[in-house]
């Protein structure tokens, strides 16, 4: 009776015991078809994106991705450095950027990445974007890196290291706070997100074949993946 009496206590407590939230992140593939000759930014970047999700670990996680929308404007195309193609408001409609930015707030997510191809850069390589003057600007520079790092392991990419999103003197968007140019995805004041990166993986003319090859799509969402698992895992200690 007593063995009995304390089985019972030990399942009542571990039924009562708390469950450990996964981690949420957000994936952003870009929805751009207009980047290159020949080429879908939009459908090489999403097969990475969908590689990832599907690859171990496993958190809770969203895309968020505007493609074939009619109800915002730039669905399909647009510079994430543009405020016409970001914050700007056409014919009633909200730009496909500022459509996806707005779904992944409603996830609360803890990280979010952006995905993209590079274009004219004339290197086979990768590079990893970070927002200047962000409270969380070393944890994003070191995820960054680790997810640069781990693509670059698995393929004959170059890794071109951490940047700033300040420094590519793309465009007009700039972010409210530090005034200085900035990729609308990136900035704190339009995404909720701790952790917030963007990967520019590939050349669309350098990297052409290799990009569209899909084990190589296949290889290189896994690896990110991979990387998050473990940077996030060596957060939690």
């Amino acid at each position: 009776m007593k063995k009995r009496s304390v089985a019972v206590l030990l399942v009542f407590c571990f039924s009562y015991m708390p469950v450990k939230k996964k981690p949420v992140v957000v994936w952003q593939p870009s929805h751009q078809t207009d980047t290159g000759v020949n080429f879908s930014e939009a459908e090489v970047s999403n097969a990475i994106a969908e590689a990832a999700m599907a690859a171990d670990p496993s958190f809770e996680e969203y895309k968020v991705w505007s493609h074939g929308r009619t109800d915002v404007h730039d669905a399909n195309n647009g510079s994430n450095t543009v405020v016409a193609h970001t914050t700007a408001v056409i014919d009633g409609k909200i730009s496909g950027y500022a459509w996806e930015l707005q779904q992944s707030n409603k996830h609360k997510p803890d990280v979010f990445i952006a995905l993209h191809n590079n274009g004219g850069s004339k290197r086979h390589a990768i590079w990893g974007y970070i927002h200047y003057g962000d409270t969380y600007e070393a944890e994003n520079r070191s995820l960054a890196a680790a997810l640069v790092s781990a693509v670059a392991s698995v393929t004959n990419l170059e890794n071109r290291g951490v940047l700033l999103d300040s420094t590519t003197g793309r465009n007009d968007y700039k972010c409210a706070s530090t005034g200085k140019l900035t990729f609308y995805s990136l900035d704190e004041n339009v995404n909720s997100a701790p952790y917030r990166v963007l990967l520019e993986i590939g050349d669309n003319k350098e990297s052409y074949d290799f990009l569209r090859d899909k084990d190589n799509q296949v290889k290189m969402g896994r690896a990110i993946k991979k990387a998050l698992g473990e940077w996030l895992a060596r957060k939690e200690k």
